[in-house]
Order: structure tokens, then C-alpha cells, then sequence
């Protein structure tokens, strides 16, 4: 595959999974992963130490879906709304048919009141596949350095 159609094609993929959340559509969250899925928001030290603990973790499509019904349902929490902001976005490789792509995020989040604050900050490692002719994540890790988390985290990053 042309280098320049694949680069698009991966940035198209980040881009709708911001917009996603930004726009409060996490019902439709889930459908940006393979079915068996590795998705782990983890802090840095831990990633960079190899440690497995991570603040939010699934390992499937409907571990996904359970986490966005127990958001919807279960959760208590202060409403909010989320703005990411994505750059650097690098195709690092590809071996076989996964693709590896890292990238920076930065997550504000604005509550009811109107207050802005950085949330999150960190960067994206993912594996990204084609199915059904469609890019899908087979892994996506949200490795943040913020080092305290304001508030429960309960949307994704």
C-alpha cells in the first residue's frame, strides 16, 4: 500500500476515535477495536517498567461495551466534556499486517461550571489492522505522564 494512503488512512482512524469521545458517542467507541482487543490506559513509570497495573483495562470488544454501560448507568461522577488534542502521529511500521503507530495526545476537560483543565497527558501505542477493509485498533495504549489523576477516570482516553 502507497505510504502516503496508509499515513492518511491511520490519521483518519485517531481522528474519529477523538472525535468519539470528544463528542460524547461512546456507544460507537467499541467499534474502533477488533473484537479480542488490548486496551489499557497506564501510567508511565509503569509502562516504562514493564509493570502490568494499569488505571483502566479491556481486553475485548465487549469489556469495552460493559465499560461504556457502566459509565452510562452505574458511574458517579462530576459531568464533563472532553477536547483531545493529537499530534506527531507516526507510522513507526508495519510487520505483517499490523501496523504500529505512536502519537501524542492531550486530553482537557471542561466541567458543567465552564473551568477548563488539562487532564490527561501522553502518548497513543498502537497496532492497528485492516478488517473488513476497515482500520480497527488490535491494541491501543494510552501511556500518560500526568502523575495525578483529578478526578475517577471514567471516559476513555
Amino acid at each position: 500500500m502507497d505510504k502516503q494512503q496508509l499515513r492518511y488512512e491511520v490519521e483518519e482512524l485517531i481522528h474519529a476515535y477523538v472525535q468519539c469521545i470528544d463528542d460524547d458517542d461512546l456507544e460507537q467507541w467499541p467499534e474502533f477495536f477488533t473484537e479480542k482487543c488490548d486496551y489499557k490506559v497506564i501510567p508511565r513509570e509503569n509502562a516504562d517498567q514493564n509493570l502490568p497495573v494499569a488505571v483502566m483495562f479491556c481486553d475485548s470488544k465487549g469489556m469495552l461495551r460493559d465499560r461504556i454501560v457502566a459509565l452510562r448507568n452505574a458511574n458517579i461522577y462530576a459531568a464533563h466534556f472532553y477536547r483531545h488534542l493529537v499530534s506527531n502521529i507516526r507510522v513507526l511500521g508495519e510487520q505483517g499486517s499490523v501496523i504500529t503507530v505512536q502519537s501524542n495526545y492531550l486530553v482537557l476537560q471542561t466541567l458543567l461550571d465552564g473551568e477548563t483543565k488539562v487532564y490527561n497527558a501522553g502518548k497513543y501505542v498502537d497496532e492497528i489492522v485492516r478488517e473488513d477493509g476497515e482500520l480497527k485498533f488490535k491494541k491501543k495504549h494510552c501511556i500518560f505522564d500526568t502523575y495525578r489523576i483529578q478526578t475517577l477516570m471514567v471516559t476513555p482516553i
